[in-house]
């Protein structure tokens, strides 16, 4: 499937920025189930000191915000072919090693409620792919996709226990969960072709696990699959704070605002268009 993304992000300022810097992971990169065929950036009221690849091996682009600037405006465009693997993206690959995927973070702690959650699933633990299928099942079950109740800094202990949140969440809490029966889990944060709309709010996010024999494999938890070709992957990490589309620090510019437009849609061929499904955005 040839899938074409559009994606601003705004900062707008009170004050004018005096200094401050900011990572982009918005930059997709031809991997198992991808092919970047084109891919663009342009920035308005800051620039490009420096491109690497990060721990986990994203893309990273640093910028400065121009002193006296009241607003960045950061426009990515691109196209990007994809396939159905179902979700099997392969062998693990980048700087960090798989027991760096063991580690609980901030966001991905298990408490009570994530120990009971794993307690409560009957599936031999021993048979990793049907175990993470049954907890996929499980997390979305106890937790309604609900916008507007849990922001960037909800753990997956508390979106649990809410028993509300987003794809964010979900992710969270499957992350959280296998990492308590020692399978190694990563967040990712990339885009999903919608079936009822082309304009997003947000990106969308989901979760990866390593199975043995078949390396990292996804888990969608808000739409009940393993990603296919309507999905884009653009950044991973342990959890949802190594793949943030943007973060950085500003001096000066008072209080500010963000907004974000993203249209995530497929080139039509000969045409025709692929049948469409649908799915969720990511806060």
């Amino acid at each position: 499937m040839l899938l074409t993304v559009t994606h601003t992000t705004r900062y707008v300022f009170t004050e004018a920025v005096t200094h401050g810097l900011q990572r982009l992971r918005l930059r997709p990169k031809s991997t198992h189930g991808q092919e970047v065929l084109d891919w663009t950036m342009d920035l308005a009221g800051a620039r490009v000191e420096a491109e690497y690849e990060d721990q986990n091996h994203n893309h990273v682009t640093l910028v400065s915000i121009e002193q006296g600037a009241e607003e960045v405006v950061v426009t990515c465009s691109g196209t990007v072919r994809t396939s159905d693997n179902n979700g099997v993206i392969g062998m693990h690959s980048g700087h960090m090693p798989l027991w760096c995927f063991l580690r609980p973070t901030a966001l991905t702690k298990p408490g009570s409620k994530v120990r009971q959650l794993v307690s409560s699933i009957d599936v031999d633990k021993g048979d990793t792919l049907a175990f993470l299928h049954a907890l996929s099942r499980a997390v979305g079950q106890q937790v309604e996709y609900v916008p507007g109740q849990t922001d960037v800094g909800t753990t997956a202990e508390e979106a649990l226990a809410a028993g509300k949140g987003v794809c964010q969440d979900h992710a969270h809490i499957m992350i959280s969960a296998g990492r308590l029966v020692d399978i190694p889990m990563r967040y990712v944060g990339g885009y999903l072709k919608m079936d009822d709309r082309e304009e997003q709010e947000a990106g969308h996010g989901w979760a990866e696990a390593h199975v043995p024999g078949l390396g990292w494999v996804g888990f969608d938890v808000s739409n009940e699959v393993c990603p296919d070709d309507r999905y884009i992957r653009v950044a991973s990490g342990c959890d949802y704070s190594e793949a943030a589309p943007v973060t950085g620090v500003a001096s000066g510019g008072g209080d500010s605002h963000l907004d974000v437009q993203l249209s995530v849609a497929e080139k039509v061929l000969g045409g025709q268009q692929q049948q469409q499904s649908s799915g969720t955005g990511q806060q």
